[in-house]
């Protein structure tokens, strides 16, 4: 968890030997003799502040907001325009302190410089601090009055408390005479500054012995009325900490004593001599990725790691001798401020309320990644139970099932195909059936559950009626007694969730307590109030256990379906067990999209660049090329889509013996006036002619408009063999059935007829392989199914990115279990004869 600084921050490298320098990061990340920007020199402090503003075009469109503070430019990274429009704040990313000559610096930087781009000046001028800026810039919430030449008037960047690896602050133009109203919200008035109570002088009086939790409503629309603010919505654990004396005890919100769990907030706080208090607060641990992410949070009590929690405290029910209860929640904060004054630790800390328009701050945090907002009214007294007066407002589907059965893995899966889940009715006694979740695990998290599973099995199921949750896989029953915390995309009219993604398993709160928590209307003395922003793609926000670093996880790969990078990666990580056996000891090409499907799009078949986990091939395979690349492991898949890889093709031939083709393949691709319907009854016409020869075939989707038919073959055959067959085939079907198929390729030769590409079987050629994705509308993949399936498809695009891993885990069989038992077939002279015929 990144700590909030204490003095403005400043790269801790030192640069010839002197103290730390602002711009060594600024200079670190440019090459001067390449590049026209100007070094890092720090200038000395001038009278008036210059701020300026650049548009920068790089990889993505964005604005620089810079402000000359001690000697440097502090600067921060717009995704969006800065708005006069006192609704509509803007996310701003902190980056390095630029010097004070890049406030004159436009033109193009060139390519595979840091920021290549085009930069322009959008508006420049001078500011004014309203207060101390070192001081106020150094707390987190720095007001100013621009003066420029498109923005005037009164501004404040406010720090958020989110975790991250750059900070991220709001730009939010205060209510000024420059500034126009909002369309609508009223015109609010200034809030007046909440007074601590007195309650610093200690008191020998003992807190309770018991105190629960204030909980919040769940809400899809932002209250626009006054007299509300909003905190960020951390994903952790709930907890209440009880400070009498040396005492200091730390429970969860259903009670239990987790004491033993937070040793080194419980040591801080000792050492910090706080009154006798009850504090509300929650636990949270950040990810690789700077966030705060539940998952990480378990790993730090399955591993002991308690240093890594952090518990930011956000209430003060009860204080030094006085109930707080019913004091107004802005005092009682305002006190928890003062109390925590010089006394904050790296285990404990005071979580920062933000003020602003509530929809834009709501819309802000679901933009940054974060899992929502909890909104509060300031006068709110503290009572333990749910109430109106908190509200919660979530950027996706999130909460807690009981877990009812489990179903058996398939093909290479481990542990558990899908959890079945549950919920109680409201009155605690009638369990209903609310459908399964299968992604989101790790192979090491599906063999741990799968024993907690086998503890609580049953041999009748704990519901009535009892669930079928389809597919062909056994399903097991369970005691339900294990509660899991699942994210998705939305309920279905049958009360079942959809694109469910498993986050973790929660041990704090009892499975009896455990309801469908149904969103309200969470308007409050408005007729329009804006609602919820449209959900980003489910895997987007997904925390599985990537085995690689996602940068820019957000970016929409495919605008049809919604499908992120991160849901991309998150895609293949969960289908590697079942495509590494196709995909491994391979040479393999990718289609690369860096900016997803529309943008631009390449082929790369050689090692080019390092990929993590992507081997290179010796050089001999291929000479006066790059290396080939080869894929073994989930690693060097998730790398290569890191890299903007969406689709992966593989050779017909492995590695460690590559002039020996293991498999010939038939691409069956409709031409113009073709129907689904008739390349399945072309493929099983393949399929037959294969019967006959003595040879097994195999069939998946191309997940574009076609069929693929796979023949293994042993490793004896040359490329020439291969490709002679393959050919032979194709031929043989298109003079047998002329009114069907065609061997010519072209589009003329096509028209109402099925095309076999037997060009796929010569050496080098690739097809995309098994459970890969397809760089079209839709995010299809290429699906291996069984023949008995075919007569039902729909089409070759029928399973996508987003349905593809529930049907792998509903299968009772692999459709390809075969494959292996068939490797060893031979193409003979007697066949090729009767090819001829």
């Amino acid at each position: 968890m990144p700590r909030r600084p204490t003095h403005p921050p400043a790269t801790a490298k030192t640069r010839r030997g002197t103290p730390a320098d602002p711009l060594a990061a600024y200079d670190a990340k440019r090459n001067f003799d390449a590049t026209p920007e100007p070094r890092g020199k720090r200038g000395a402090n001038t009278r008036s502040l210059r701020y300026v503003i650049q548009r920068h075009d790089a990889s993505h469109l964005h604005y620089d907001f810079r402000l000359e503070l001690d000697g440097t430019l502090r600067s921060w990274a717009l995704p969006k325009q800065p708005s006069p429009d006192v609704t509509r704040p803007r996310l701003a990313v902190q980056v390095e302190d630029h010097p004070l000559a890049y406030a004159d610096f436009q033109g193009d930087i060139p390519a595979g410089n840091y920021g290549a781009g085009h930069v322009d000046i959008w508006d420049s001028g001078t500011w004014t601090p309203d207060g101390n800026a070192k001081r106020d810039y150094a707390n987190g919430k720095l007001s100013f009055t621009l003066h420029g030449e498109r923005l005037t008037g009164h501004w404040t960047l406010v720090r958020t408390d989110k975790p991250a690896r750059q900070p991220q602050w709001l730009l939010i133009h205060r209510h000024d005479e420059a500034a126009p109203a909002p369309r609508a919200t009223p015109r609010t008035k200034a809030k007046a500054k909440a007074k601590p109570l007195a309650v610093t002088r200690k008191s020998s009086a003992k807190p309770p012995d018991d105190m629960r939790p204030m909980l919040a409503t769940l809400v899809d629309q932002a209250p626009t009325s006054d007299g509300w603010h909003a905190e960020l919505k951390l994903d952790g654990y709930r907890i209440l900490i009880r400070i009498a004396g040396d005492d200091i005890r730390i429970f969860t919100r259903s009670g239990q004593d987790w004491t033993h769990r937070f040793r080194p907030a419980v040591d801080a706080l000792r050492k910090r001599g706080l009154p006798n208090a009850w504090l509300d607060g929650e636990a949270v641990v950040a990810n690789e990725h700077g966030l705060p992410d539940f998952q990480a949070l378990q790993r730090a009590f399955d591993e002991n790691a308690q240093s890594d929690i952090v518990i930011y405290v956000f209430d003060l029910p009860w204080c030094n001798g006085q109930d707080l209860r019913e004091t107004p929640l802005r005092e009682r904060q305002a006190t928890l401020a003062c109390l925590f004054e010089g006394r904050q630790t790296d285990a404990v800390r005071v979580l920062q309320p933000v003020t602003g328009e509530l929809v834009s701050l709501w819309h802000g945090a679901c933009e940054a990644g974060l899992e929502g907002i909890m909104v509060k009214r300031d006068d709110s007294p503290y009572v333990s139970a749910r109430s109106d007066a908190w509200r919660k407002l979530k950027c996706s589907q999130r909460q807690e099932f009981v877990i009812v059965g489990f179903t058996e893995p398939a093909g290479a899966r481990h542990g558990f195909g899908a959890l079945l889940l549950g919920y109680y009715d409201s009155d605690g006694k009638t369990l209903r059936y609310a459908g399964k979740v299968g992604t989101g695990f790790d192979t090491g998290a599906l063999l741990r559950m799968r024993k907690q599973l086998d503890a609580v099995e049953t041999a009748n199921p704990p519901l009535f009626p009892a669930p079928h949750p389809g597919g062909r896989a056994p399903v097991h029953w369970v005691r339900p007694t294990l509660v899991a915390e699942v994210r998705f995309a939305e309920w279905t009219r049958d009360a079942h969730v959809r694109q469910a993604s498993f986050v973790a398993l929660r041990t704090d709160k009892p499975a009896k307590d455990i309801r469908r928590e149904i969103r309200r209307n969470g308007s409050a003395n408005s007729k329009e109030t804006p609602s919820m922003p449209k959900a980003k793609s489910q895997t987007s926000t997904t925390r599985s256990a990537l085995p690689v670093k996602i940068s820019h996880g957000d970016r929409v790969m495919d605008t049809h379906s919604g499908v992120t990078k991160a849901a991309l990666a998150e895609y293949y990580n969960a289908v590697s067990p079942w495509m590494l056996p196709h995909l491994a000891g391979r040479p393999v090409a990718v289609l690369r999209a860096p900016e997803g499907i529309g943008g631009e799009m390449f082929f790369q078949k050689h090692a080019a660049k390092t990929i993590a986990g992507v081997h290179r091939l010796d050089a001999s395979l291929d000479p006066d090329h790059e290396p080939l690349m080869q894929i073994d492991d989930t690693t060097g898949l998730v790398g290569a889509v890191q890299m903007g890889s969406m689709e992966f093709h593989t050779w017909n031939a492995r590695s460690d013996l590559i002039e020996r083709p293991d498999r010939v393949i038939f691409d069956l691709d409709p031409g113009k006036g073709i129907a689904f319907r008739q390349i399945v009854e072309g493929a099983q016409l393949l399929r037959g002619l294969l019967d006959e020869l003595g040879l097994i075939g195999f069939v998946k989707t191309s997940g574009g408009k076609g069929l693929h038919v796979v023949t293994p073959l042993a490793r004896r055959h040359e490329w020439e063999m291969a490709k002679g067959f393959a050919q032979a085939v194709a031929k043989h079907m298109a003079r047998v059935f002329p009114d069907r198929f065609t061997a010519t390729m072209g589009p003329k030769h096509r028209v109402g007829k099925c095309f076999i590409d037997y060009l796929r079987n010569y050496r080098g050629a690739t097809t995309v392989c098994a459970y890969s994705a397809r760089a079209r509308e839709g995010m299809a993949v290429s699906m291996p199914v069984h023949w008995d399936e075919l007569s039902a498809l729909p089409g070759a695009d029928a399973w996508t990115v987003r349905n593809a891993v529930e049907r792998l885990e509903a299968l009772k069989q692999d459709p390809w279990a075969d494959y292996g038992k068939a490797a060893q077939q031979r193409v003979t002279k007697a066949m090729l004869d009767r090819l001829g015929d």
